[in-house]
């Protein structure tokens, strides 16, 4: 039987050969962005092809913006599967119910379109087939949505009137080799544009512009299909197209972006050239660029607006390479397709190492054991080829582009070394990646996803024996780690010592940049599920480190601390600081450093600049002296703050912008002075104890300074499990989030067993235990005051066997509604937990309680802050309000919903703000670790159930009228830049 079009295992007709891809030259060209016709039809075959002809009359149809996806725009609805095919699994067929747009534009030539030469019509992306017509002329037919495909129009184009109409269908055979894990959204999602081609004009050009470091010296070479010239006037290169020369340069990196700007010249186009100098190449099992080693610090980037999914404009793709420069990040992986070009355009001029990604995976197959697998069926090669082809000769002109990877999770197959052999031979510039084939037998590289520590270290001493010997001979990264999904990833402090420890070890890429939720009217943000999906993967798909809305989160800025490029080590018997340069190639030229010493909440009481040599080079260290600390008359904390910033211009950020900064404790913490002494008092109706009044039946704090207290403080172990506390249902390992549940952690019962009342104290025993279960937390709470403040200690003993850490162990308390500002001093200014504590620095915060809120689009556990001495809950920032003193030093949670409520909540939009403060005061957490997709929480990080002590102090703030609001304090999830 002869399939359809849609259905056909090859790339398509009529295309022109793939060539290099350029924003602009001297040639004449007119977008046709803009508002097309549109008509939606259930089936592929349900509308006759008469819309293409000239004179349709389509009056009647809807409108959808080009570029853009109709679903989202109100026609259909987009899906959301992670690794299946939301259609049977029958390659090459797909269903009869396939949702197919028919686009109509309508457009003039403009007054200055030549009247001589031809014309090429370029499509830079269209989901997943695509068929053309051109005022009644079919010009063919194309798959790979994430590629360019041109067609020769100039013999068809008329000076008015020309009708261009595309059919495009949602599901096509091109749909097996398109199974990435993100969303299915449908239609003509890049830039759609006439290209005039004057005679003469430049066709396919190769920019080949190594460099080399013994010399200094760059060579550059531009192949061209046309005869033409190339000039670099800053260089003093003129030359003809195809001839090499050799010339002293400043070398391009990711730290400095050096572009040389140049011209090829046709007989009949001049065409702009960005060149950068640079040699890639593995030696001795490392990969190097010019010569040295380097380091990926990177992230995964999809394509995502909330808005317009696929379909990004320059400035938010500019947004997104600023956001990822100002983070410390030096490295996308376009994972899984090549991206717009003009983000490769950002990455050139701004500085990225960039992996580039063939729009390949297959990963549905896994379900029938790779049975079928197009990337091992001869039949489906050419549709391979032609897609590694096109990615290829549209970006091999970039100097960010340093690796091509032959696409993701398609297993193994004779088509993958097809396209391996292809790009070498095309390309002996850059290497090749892929991860899905353990015997590396097409790669330049070892790739993983989301091993663990243990076994990174392992592969870090080349023992990992597993594999074949050749493997242990080439370099290593993580093309994915630390799943950055919810709240997390944990454990990313521990991967980085592994890669400064050891030379393979070439870094990773975290998964991923940004949350693909899409907004709605009613869920805030919808995510796998909520379009009525028969088949999805939830809020997989909301995994990055900025939110959909591009606000990073706290997970972004911990990253930027664990990445940054500077470190720095204080030796406090000497009193100096050692500082070593992390970068791969730049100098500390372009930063200033300063120093400050705090003592305890106060502002900065000595500070001054740091004497850093400016030509301290990548890997050189340099110890400083600092000064002495300052005396102090009473007990207090003092801390040593470091700081690097940018010192000079920049086209990535502003002046002053923090790269990277540190903090030391010069004198500890001094005791808390205990409340003691005064006696509790037995009433009628209440127990009176200082500035407390209790319930002589259960001993619960009921007043605190006259403030009811809507929640007593009592024990509390449950927090909503985070995405990684659930983890995923492939994952090894214990899944604590589903195992706490089961024990029922989240309905602990609270038993009285005895209040009583001495002269010196209020104790009330209680055993703390979940039902149907024999374990449980033997609990002592005593109260004692000096009158004026209440001290509450807290003794907790595990009975049982407990198997299971414990998500969090303090005490939780309820404060009216009108206590909505936090004051605390301690770990700030966003969130922080056990294992994500990198960006969370020692001082004093302020910030309404609504805005301590982490907004994970899927609510869970969040809003910690660390390591907390004090905190206040005020009625505004001035006004009265509670103090509490923890000893030792605590986790300090506020919010206007309950850890259920939280719990029980499937969006933002869930959760209601209530008429009390709910406060957490935690004398421990458990880590959070990456199990939503990698290795659970190391350890070390691990909260177990043991015999602890922990107290807190509680008195009354007194309103301070005369006291200044500071400046408004970012919300978490808003960098600090």
């Amino acid at each position: 039987m002869e399939l359809p079009y849609l259905e056909d295992v090859s790339p398509g007709t009529g295309s022109l050969p793939p060539r290099a891809w350029y924003a602009r030259s001297d040639a004449t060209s007119l977008s046709l962005n803009g508002s097309w016709r549109f008509r939606l039809s259930p089936t592929a075959d349900a509308a006759d092809d008469s819309f293409a002809s000239d004179g349709y009359d389509a009056g009647a149809w809807d409108t959808v913006a080009v570029p853009g996806h109709w679903v989202m725009q109100g026609h259909g609805a987009p899906i959301y599967t992670n690794m299946v095919y939301p259609f049977p699994v029958d390659p090459p067929r797909v269903p009869t119910e396939n949702p197919t747009g028919d686009h109509l534009r309508t457009f003039d030539l403009p007054d200055d379109w030549p009247a001589t030469g031809g014309g090429t019509l370029r499509f830079d992306g269209v989901e997943s087939c695509a068929r053309v017509w051109l005022n009644g002329t079919e010009l063919g037919e194309f798959k790979g949505s994430r590629l360019p495909h041109e067609f020769a129009v100039g013999h068809l184009l008329k000076p008015s009137g020309n009708v261009l109409a595309v059919r495009v269908h949602q599901w096509s055979s091109g749909s097996y080799l398109e199974d990435q894990d993100q969303w299915w959204l449908p239609g003509i999602f890049r830039d759609v544009t006439l290209l005039h081609r004057p005679e003469g004009c430049a066709l396919d050009f190769f920019t080949h512009a190594s460099y080399d470091h013994r010399s200094g010296t760059g060579t550059l070479r531009v192949d061209s299909d046309v005869d033409g010239r190339v000039t670099v006037p800053e260089l003093g290169v003129d030359v003809a197209a195809g001839e090499s020369v050799t010339v002293a340069v400043e070398p391009w990196t990711a730290e400095t972006p050096r572009l040389y700007d140049g011209v090829l010249a046709t007989a009949g186009e001049r065409v702009p050239l960005r060149i950068g100098f640079r040699t890639v190449a593995v030696e001795d099992g490392v990969i190097k660029v010019n010569g040295r080693r380097i380091l990926f610090r990177g992230v995964n980037r999809h394509e995502f607006h909330p808005e317009t999914g696929r379909a990004l404009d320059r400035d938010t793709m500019r947004t997104d390479v600023l956001l990822m420069k100002q983070h410390n990040i030096n490295a996308v992986r376009t994972s899984h397709y090549p991206p717009h070009p003009a983000f490769l355009d950002l990455c050139d001029e701004l500085g990225l190492w960039v992996i580039d990604e063939c729009d390949l995976e297959t990963h549905g197959f896994t379900e029938q054991g790779w049975r079928d697998n197009p990337v091992d069926d001869d039949r489906w090669t050419p549709a391979l080829l032609d897609r590694a082809a096109r990615m290829v000769e549209r970006d091999k002109n970039h100097a960010s582009v340093i690796i091509w990877s032959l696409g993701n999770e398609c297993g193994t197959g004779r088509g993958l070394t097809a396209m391996a052999r292809w790009i070498r031979a095309r390309d002996t510039g850059r290497l090749i990646h892929y991860e899905g084939d353990p015997s590396c037998a097409d790669t330049d590289m070892y790739s993983r996803m989301y091993a663990d520590h243990a076994e990174v270290e392992r592969i870090g001493h080349r023992a990992d024996t597993e594999g074949p010997e050749s493997r242990r001979q080439l370099p290593f990264i993580l093309c994915e780690y630390g799943h950055a999904m919810g709240n997390g990833p944990g454990g990313l402090s521990e991967y980085q010592e592994l890669f400064d420890a050891h030379e393979r070890n070439q870094g990773g890429f975290i998964w991923e940049w940004i949350d693909h939720g899409i907004k709605h009217p009613e869920f805030g943000y919808a995510y796998g599920g909520d379009f009525g999906e028969e088949l999805h993967d939830g809020n997989f798909v909301c995994d990055g480190l900025v939110f959909p809305d591009r606000l990073p989160s706290p997970g972004l800025d911990a990253y930027k601390r664990v990445i940054q490029p500077v470190r720095f080590a204080y030796d406090e018997d000497a009193g100096t600081v050692r500082i070593t340069n992390l970068h791969d190639f730049a100098d500390l030229s372009h930063l200033s450093f300063e120093w400050a010493y705090h003592v305890d909440d106060e502002a900065a009481s000595e500070a001054g600049e740091l004497a850093v040599p400016p030509g301290l080079g990548p890997g050189e260290s340099v110890d400083l002296k600092l000064p002495d600390p300052p005396p102090t008359s009473r007990d207090a904390e003092t801390f040593l703050h470091l700081t690097a910033m940018v010192g000079v211009k920049t086209n990535w950020t502003k002046l002053d912008h923090g790269v990277a900064r540190a903090q030391f404790a010069v004198t500890p913490r001094p005791a808390v002075r205990p409340a003691t002494g005064e006696r509790p008092s037995q009433g009628a109706e209440f127990i009176t104890l200082g500035p407390g009044t209790f319930d002589p039946r259960t001993g619960e704090l009921r007043t605190l300074n006259g403030i009811p207290l809507p929640g007593a403080p009592r024990l509390d172990i449950w927090r909503a499990p985070t995405d990684n506390d659930n983890g995923a249902s492939w994952q090894g390992g214990q899944r604590n989030g589903l195992v706490w549940r089961e024990l029922g952690l989240h309905r602990m019962q609270h038993r009285l067993d005895a209040v009583e009342l001495t002269d010196d104290a209020l104790t009330v025993r209680t055993r703390v235990a979940p039902a149907a279960r024999d374990i449980g937390l033997r609990t002592v709470y005593r109260w004692t005051s000096d009158g004026s403040q209440l001290r509450l200690t807290v003794s907790v003993t595990p009975e049982g066997e407990w198997t299971v850490p414990l998500p969090r162990l303090g005490i939780r308390l309820g404060l009216p509604a009108a206590y909505g500002y936090a004051h605390w001093f301690g770990g700030g200014n966003g969130e922080a937990y056990p294992d994500t504590a990198a960006a969370s620095g020692i001082g004093r915060h302020f910030m309404p309680v609504d805005r301590m809120q982490t907004p994970y689009v899927r609510p869970q556990e969040n809003g910690a802050r660390a390591d907390v001495r004090w905190a206040e809950l005020r009625a505004g920032f001035t006004g009265e309000g509670v103090r509490v003193v923890g000893e030792p030093a605590f986790w300090f949670t506020a919010r206007r919903w309950t850890t259920e409520q939280i719990d029980a909540a499937a969006h933002r939009t869930d959760l209601t703000p209530g008429d009390t403060v709910w406060v957490h005061l935690d004398h421990g957490q458990h880590g959070i670790g990456s199990q939503s997709c990698g290795p659970g929480v190391l350890p070390r990080y691990e909260l177990h159930a043991a015999p602890a002590e922990f107290a807190f102090t509680f008195s009354r703030r007194e309103a301070t009228p005369e006291e200044e609001p500071p400046p408004v304090a970012p919300p978490p999830g808003r960098s600090s830049l």
